[in-house]
């Protein structure tokens, strides 16, 4: 067998200055790694056995444990340690120093050849020495002691064992974002904020079932896939399932189940799952997200809101606190931006006081054609690639710049938001404007939709009429996009034109849910957000896909079945020449 190459002459070359890898040297080093461990037979990945006399111990265990032990006393007890090797560094040929990562904290190990029990030689040693590398996982059973330097240290009494090798070679420094979300696991590795950011989010998880479990919240699953998505307005992914001989769709919001279960006695219910819109992505949104609902029967809209508060105050005291001893490399909090109460604003008000006229009745069969006029002789002008073929759009995209923007440095409350801009709500008319408008006031913090709360519509009657004019609306605005395709025209010049027409039998609404409130809904408060975005939140990014475990869909569907695989397995019988290995690296540049 060939001598393998010097290992250490590679591996400075293998991750280019931006961290990306480099591909010639990459394949050339693990072919190189693999034989130098199959030369020593070294090349394996035991079984896990456990020493009966050193029980093992985790890494931060380890640390609390054994925190105060003075320097130069050696402990009495022997435990075994796991974890990844984040460096190696000899001290002749006796003594080997390595740092040990595990749970995500650090210690220092020792190997000293006089202090081993186990028989162990100078070339038993220098064998170690020359094969454990970074990203190795190596078991160590020893006792802790503290080094002269005030290092907490676990002092071998066996030769360390390695348990899994590492076969590629662990970078330093890892900035690209293409190879960081490819490599995610190597992100995690070498990147402490990736790791804390996707830590914080499952702190905030278990942080939202301890509020609402002390608050006698119940939580209950809802069905994923049935023949409607109901809950909100959005486009659902539809799939085929063979057992129902149909298509279903994915849910984009549990809400009309959870309400159900209201309608059954459960009073207070919960929900934190997977919903699925088949929609954009951006740095906001990602088709697939965790949503959080709850269901308060008797609750008021000021109820939410107080609850909220609480909710949202309560996580960023607990975040701060996390980030202060746990998550240290995510900047910290500014807990006095959420101190109680969050600024309100009204939603036909505020958006009048901007634009500095008084909206038309926006119940009105004409509102949308009224308020386009009134913004053009007010010479308001929304970029071209705003959607406001419907009210809801259009008032929507309104808020987004003349009212939302107010949330730049504190939390706000946007409440009473327009009737059409909420079918499953309560509505009522306000005595301020005399619009008709929803009990329902939505949560901004930075520009940002964190929280949508409402009391829900319980009347079954009003709540049909609701749907068939959502229905309605969405059907013309379709047909409307149909349409325009073929005229060449903009599909809002259709419906302001009232060119569409939607027949009555083409309106398909959620009859069983309507249904279900028959038989009595009682008042009811609803609230719902979306946990990525308290995570980007707390944890101070600016982007979901850092809040997710692998990135948003674009990122995991690079990482299918077809995509190229950024590091090569040797095949039996596979050989190559670094010439050859440099033409390949040359071709995928280019």
């Amino acid at each position: 067998m060939k001598p393998a190459p010097f290992l250490q002459f590679l591996r400075p070359y293998i991750w280019k200055p931006l961290g990306r890898p480099n591909p010639a040297y990459l394949r050339f080093f693990h072919l190189a790694r693999q034989q130098e461990l199959e030369q020593a037979n070294a090349l394996k990945y035991p079984r896990l056995r456990h020493r009966d006399h050193a029980p093992p111990m985790r890494i931060p265990d380890f640390r609390e444990k054994f925190a105060d032990i003075q320097e130069g006393v050696v402990a009495e007890e022997e435990v075994t340690l796991h974890g990844r090797v984040q460096s190696v560094r000899r001290a002749g040929s006796k003594l080997i120093f390595f740092d040990l990562s595990g749970e995500f904290e650090r210690v220092q190990g020792i190997c000293n050849l006089n202090k081993l029990m186990d028989g162990s030689t100078v070339e038993d040693i220098k064998q170690l020495a020359k094969l454990l590398s970074r990203g190795d996982i190596i078991s160590v059973t020893g006792k802790a002691t503290r080094t002269p330097a005030g290092e907490l240290t676990i002092q071998a009494s066996y030769l360390p064992q390695i348990l899994t090798p590492s076969i590629i070679p662990l970078p330093t420094k890892l900035v690209d974002e293409e190879v960081r979300m490819t490599n995610r696991h190597l992100d995690m590795l070498v990147n402490r904020k990736t790791t804390d950011v996707l830590r914080l989010r499952s702190y905030i998880i278990k942080y939202l079932r301890d509020f609402f479990h002390e608050r006698n919240f119940l939580e209950f699953q809802t069905p994923i896939l049935a023949a409607t998505s109901g809950g909100a307005s959005a486009r659902p992914f539809t799939v085929t399932a063979n057992s129902v001989s149909r298509d279903v769709s994915l849910r984009i919001a549990p809400e009309l189940w959870l309400k159900r279960l209201v309608v059954g006695g459960i009073e207070r219910v919960f929900e934190l799952g997977p919903a699925f819109r088949n929609e954009g992505i951006d740095q906001t949104h990602n088709p697939e997200f965790t949503i959080c609902e709850f269901y308060h029967a008797y609750a008021t809209l000021p109820d939410l809101i107080s609850l909220t508060e609480s909710l949202i105050r309560g996580a960023a005291e607990h975040c701060q606190s996390l980030i202060s001893t746990k998550l240290t490399s995510l900047p910290d909090i500014d807990l006095t931006a959420f101190q109680q109460p969050f600024a309100q604003a009204e939603f036909i008000p505020t958006l009048e006081q901007a634009l500095g006229f008084t909206l038309p009745n926006l119940t009105s069969e004409t509102a949308l054609q009224d308020l386009l006029s009134l913004l053009q002789s007010h010479n308001i002008t929304l970029p071209e690639t705003t959607n406001t073929s419907t009210l809801a759009e259009l008032l929507d995209a309104l808020a987004a710049r003349y009212i939302e923007p107010l949330s730049a440095t504190s939390p706000l409350f946007i409440t009473h938001q327009p009737v059409c801009m909420s079918p499953l709500a309560k509505s009522f008319v306000c005595p301020k404007t005399g619009q008709t408008v929803s009990a329902r006031a939505e949560l901004f913090m930075h520009g940002r939709e964190l929280a949508n709360m409402y009391e829900e519509e319980n009347d079954p009657f009003e709540q049909k009429r609701k749907f068939i004019l959502q229905a309605k609306e969405q059907l013309a605005e379709k047909l409307a996009e149909e349409q325009a395709k073929n005229q060449l025209v903009e599909p809002r010049q259709l419906v302001v034109e009232g060119t569409t027409d939607v027949k009555d039998e083409d309106v398909v609404i959620d009859e069983s849910y309507v249904h279900a409130l028959a038989s009595g809904l009682p008042p009811t408060g609803g609230w719902g957000c979306g946990v990525e975005r308290l995570v980007m939140l707390f944890a101070g990014t600016r982007r979901i896909s850092d809040c997710l475990s692998f990135g948003n869909l674009r990122n995991v569907v690079g990482l299918g079945p077809t995509a190229k695989a950024g590091v090569p397995v040797k095949e039996e019988g596979e050989e190559g020449t670094a010439e050859e290995e440099g033409e390949e690296s040359k071709e995928r540049e280019e």
